[in-house]
């Protein structure tokens, strides 16, 4: 039984997503002063004195054309009351009743949610006068509410328990995910971000997908500010299996430099934060702009970080518009870029798709689910020293100053990323371009292709050193 659905609801900047914070327990949703930071849905699990719920964050109610960008932030709040259980009405109390607070109570009253009424930023005797006025709107007595302060949760909860209760699903025992389980990694959700510089086409390539208009798209930059994370089903076209896959929505990343505006800058913060809750990471590229240095640097970013990473060229049906050599040419040259510029990892996948055919859909979640399953693997102990025996023979340790290096053993000492650990002698000497070797040998050896893999280096303790 799934969980039920709250939809929080208002005009912009009356502290929805400080709410939304609140109940989740976390601050996951971007909040500032300014009006109209959260520009998509977010979800997020709730647990509210032993309620269970998922509560949905929308953009602010405005009043304007459908086309304009305010106008379809509208039409994503409208889309998310439809399959909700309960709508939280969240008004400003200090600011008191708005022509736009009672626009959005009519169109509630029309809908069969039922609707709570939350006079927020009631803290004080400033906002008494918004609680009592907030009674006209018809959807009974206003629960004077603080999201900053969280005051007033009882009362909420208290609102709640009637309509929530019924909807409670059964108790259900879950065993913890364990990570070298192979047959319980296969059944996990893949979870893929999408990341790359503002305008790439990001969220158009979720919504194709999802086959509806989940995210926010059109033709201005920068439009996603909240990483937004999707549970989905991918069927796959050759087996028809049905594989789960959790798709993360990022915002755009520009140079540093030209990131000056604080709502940008709590945005990449958001999605860097992203990328580290990710198993692979898709970098995408659009075609009709190329390869360019800082997409090396997401790229880089995104390897640091230890995670799987995918190189996708988005809009390739506009690329491929041209001749077939040039779009072969623009395609070897992405290739021999990538190759040059991130030197720590060699043979990235590197996919040619677009969102707005669909081409190379399928293929990028197939190779998802495989790089995945590369970056997951513990390799047994007997192949993995037998690889280092003979890893060793073809290529042994130089001898700096004419001393030994001795390198004695390698264990395996985590995954998801892959990290090893050799044991030997004198290990300090040991020069970068040998570790480099032994690294690349792994990686061609052993099947972790183009996941990066951490290898530390430990001697034993000399008593007598000092």
């Amino acid at each position: 039984m799934a969980l039920p659905q709250v939809i929080i609801i208002g005009r912009p900047n009356v502290g929805k997503s400080t709410l939304w914070n609140r109940l989740v327990g976390k601050r996951l949703a971007l909040v500032d002063d300014q009006p109209g930071v959260t520009r998509d849905r977010r979800f997020g699990e709730a647990h509210l004195l032993g309620l269970d719920f998922i509560i949905v964050d929308t953009a602010g109610w405005e009043d304007e054309n459908p086309s304009s960008l305010p106008g379809r932030m509208r039409q994503q709040t409208e889309a998310a009351l439809v399959g909700a259980d309960v709508a939280l009405f969240v008004i400003d109390a200090r600011a008191g009743l708005t022509p736009l607070d009672e626009e959005i109570g009519r169109y509630l009253r029309e809908s069969s949610v039922p609707v709570v009424l939350i006079a927020n930023k009631a803290e004080g005797k400033s906002g008494d006068h918004g609680v009592y006025e907030s009674f006209s709107l018809g959807f009974g007595d206003p629960i004077p509410f603080s999201a900053e302060h969280g005051t007033g949760m009882a009362d909420l909860f208290e609102e709640l328990l009637p309509l929530l209760e019924p909807k409670q699903p059964d108790d259900e025992e879950f065993e913890p995910f364990d990570e070298d389980d192979e047959e319980a990694l296969n059944a996990a959700p893949l979870k893929l971000a999408i990341v790359g510089r503002p305008n790439a086409g990001k969220s158009t390539l979720i919504n194709a997908y999802l086959k509806e208009d989940r995210l926010l798209t059109g033709p201005e930059a920068g439009i996603t500010r909240d990483s937004i994370a999707i549970d989905w089903e991918w069927t796959d076209p050759d087996s028809r299996e049905k594989r789960a896959v959790r798709l993360i929505d990022t915002a755009g990343m520009r140079k540093k430099a030209l990131v000056i505006d604080k709502l940008e800058k709590l945005a990449v913060a958001d999605a860097r934060h992203a990328v580290d809750f990710a198993e692979v990471v898709v970098l995408l590229l659009d075609a009709t702009r190329g390869l360019e240095h800082q997409d090396l640097k997401i790229a880089s970013m995104v390897l640091e970080e230890g995670r799987a990473l995918i190189i996708a060229v988005n809009k390739w049906d506009v690329a491929g518009k041209d001749a077939a050599e040039d779009a072969s040419t623009l395609f070897n040259g992405i290739k021999t870029a990538l190759e040059d510029g991130l030197s720590q990892v060699k043979g990235v996948p590197v996919l040619t798709v677009s969102a707005c055919t669909g081409k190379g859909l399928d293929t990028l979640i197939k190779v998802g689910f495989e790089i995945r399953a590369a970056w997951s693997k513990r390799v047994p102990t007997a192949l993995l020293n037998r690889w280092f025996d003979e890893a060793l023979e073809k290529n042994p340790p130089p001898a700096p100053g004419g001393k030994r290096i001795k390198l004695r053993y390698i264990t395996q000492a985590k995954t998801r990323p892959p990290g090893f650990v050799i044991f030997g002698t004198r290990l300090d000497a040991l020069p970068a371009s040998y570790e480099r070797y032994l690294v690349n040998s792994m990686r061609r050896d052993l099947g972790f292709d183009a996941v990066p893999v951490r290898l530390n280096l430990r001697s034993p303790k000399n008593p007598f050193k000092n």
